[in-house]
């Protein structure tokens, strides 16, 4: 990839700011924790996105950026444009996860996790195992500055290499100053170029091998330092 075109592909609006870019993601995750923590069974999809929205209402966000995404159970197989089935409810032993895209103080944060209610150990594992391989990946990143094609197939083995499938169509995104679009970068997945810090999002979505439910995380890929937040 030339010079020319990597420019095209990360660039950045006049106010942008990583500080700001950090604290949007730090928000971000906040609002994800908080709507986790109001998900409880027998609630239906349709309940927990009125309930997110609530929480988003008072949150003192700008705006959404992205639709928000919440799948219960075997929704969490889903990739982001599927549909979703609102009438579909929590069981008592479940997985769910929570994908937001907000805008705080004109930059864009997006952050998603995978939460368990009951005691499934298959859950509970695979909702962790998301979180692992984001770490795993974004490590080998900073260690070894991979181009996001190479991080995504080396997502694929390690995945594998647990005992999971990776959701290989599932490849990441820019974030920037709002609104981010305008770059046209396309997915990290087919980045060539090693990703600068602060204007990618690493998205790693997983299966379980014989069970039908999933797991998905998502985070900014930042230095060591700024990302022991919310390890």
């Amino acid at each position: 990839m030339g010079d020319a075109a990597r420019r095209s592909r990360e660039g950045v609006g006049k106010r942008f700011s990583l500080p700001a870019m950090l604290k949007a993601r730090d928000l971000t995750f906040d609002a994800v924790n908080q709507i986790a923590s109001v998900i409880e069974p027998g609630m239906t999809e349709a309940a927990a996105y009125a309930l997110a929205h609530d929480v988003l209402d008072s949150s003192g966000m700008e705006r959404l950026w992205h639709k928000t995404i919440i799948r219960f159970g075997e929704g969490t197989l889903k990739t982001f444009k599927a549909g979703r089935d609102p009438e579909l409810d929590l069981r008592p032993n479940d997985i769910f996860f929570i994908d937001l895209g907000l805008v705080w103080d004109g930059h864009e944060g997006d952050a998603g996790d995978t939460f368990v209610v009951g005691d499934d150990p298959d859950m509970a594992a695979c909702a962790q195992a998301a979180r692992d391989l984001w770490h795993e990946v974004a490590a080998r990143w900073r260690q070894d500055q991979l181009g996001g094609h190479s991080l995504y197939r080396y997502a694929l083995d390690r995945a594998a290499a647990a005992g999971w499938r990776l959701n290989w169509s599932v490849k990441g995104h820019r974030v920037s100053d709002f609104p981010h679009a305008i770059y046209k970068a396309g997915a990290l997945g087919d980045f060539e170029t090693c990703p600068q810090a602060g204007l990618w999002i690493l998205e790693i979505q997983i299966a379980h091998p014989t069970r039908p439910i999933g797991a998905f995380y998502e985070d900014l890929l930042i230095g060591e330092v700024a990302s022991a937040a919310n390890v």
